[in-house]
């Protein structure tokens, strides 16, 4: 078989009508619940599942929620609240900023990046990213700090291992602050919350437990990227979704999901977890994919460190074997 891009080609309209007949049941004989809750982040993948919870269930049973918070890209509130309207849906707005005040979210940042970066204006913006060279020499993941000051300087660093435990670990409240406010509206509505990670995601634990993870639905993990794309054209997301590079919008220094996380493309992530998952020669995958095998077994070994290291992620807590 040879892996192109063509292996992930869909039916969209009979792939979504199997989504949407997937939530309707859950909703209605797992849950037996009227309705849905959606997080509207501005992005495809809460686009498209959001209208597939409307395909499932109408317009009038879904609910959608846009959370910003004084870190968020503007375009991402721009571009949920064009999502909400385009599926005629209900939503509601609230600034997450306050909440994570009180949390001391931003003031813990802080502190880390004016460690490292002592004399910066109050404006800056920051992030953090892995170095994207990973199909060209053999390292270790290990996190950058990038600042972007006032004057539109960038300045960058090294982290060290607990200074960027310390900085995932205050980011994470906004993803669990997120869930918080889906279960709020969801329960006073007697709904369900529909999450939007999609199949690498999943794979490679690109989510955040009892965050974006704590959901009651999933229905986007069997797609792969390319497959997502492929719905959201089929479904009417609008263009300006759909052509917006995928961001995990928590710092304030715009960051993609390759530069934060996965540090190669989406449609190569795709087809190399194609062929894993299908167990096609490493050979034929490096030669479709135009690189070496050097490169190809530096990629595999990535997701598959990731896969290893994220597996309880996906699953539920242990519990002893015994009983008393």
């Amino acid at each position: 078989m040879e892996l192109s891009k063509d292996v992930l080609k869909i039916d969209a309209g009979k792939v979504a009508d199997k989504l949407a007949g997937f939530i309707r049941d859950k909703v209605r004989n797992y849950f037996k619940r009227k309705g849905a809750v959606i997080g509207l982040s501005g992005g495809i993948d809460s686009a498209v599942a959001g209208a597939l919870c409307v395909k499932a269930l109408g317009k009038e049973r879904v609910h959608g929620l846009i959370l910003p918070e004084r870190d968020s890209n503007p375009v991402s509130r721009e571009y949920g609240i064009l999502s909400a309207k385009s599926l005629g849906i209900t939503w509601e707005e609230i600034d997450l900023t306050p909440i994570l005040e009180v949390f001391g979210v931003y003031s813990r940042r802080d502190a880390i990046v004016r460690k490292y970066f002592p004399d910066l204006k109050r404006d800056y913006q920051f992030r953090i990213t892995l170095p994207q060279d990973m199909l060209d020499r053999d390292r270790i993941n290990v996190y950058h700090l990038e600042v972007k000051d006032g004057d539109g300087s960038v300045k960058s660093a090294r982290l060290s291992r607990d200074d960027y435990l310390g900085m995932i670990a205050a980011n994470d409240i906004k993803q669990r602050t997120r869930m918080i406010q889906f279960y709020y509206a969801a329960e006073k509505r007697y709904s369900i919350v529909c999450g939007t990670t999609n199949l690498p995601e999943t794979l490679q634990g690109f989510f955040v437990k009892y965050g974006d993870g704590g959901v009651d639905i999933e229905p986007l993990v069997p797609l792969y990227k390319d497959q997502v794309f492929q719905l959201a054209r089929h479904l009417g997301v609008p263009k300006e979704i759909i052509d917006r590079t995928p961001s995990p919008d928590t710092y304030s220094y715009v960051v993609s999901d390759q530069e934060f996380y996965f540090c190669i493309p989406y449609d190569m992530i795709d087809l190399i977890l194609y062929a894993m998952e299908h167990n096609l020669p490493k050979e034929e995958a490096a030669q479709s994919l135009g690189i070496t095998m050097e490169q190809l077994n530096r990629a595999w070994r990535d997701i598959e460190r990731k896969r290893e290291a994220t597996e309880p992620l996906r699953n539920l807590p242990p519990t002893p074997p015994m009983q008393f």
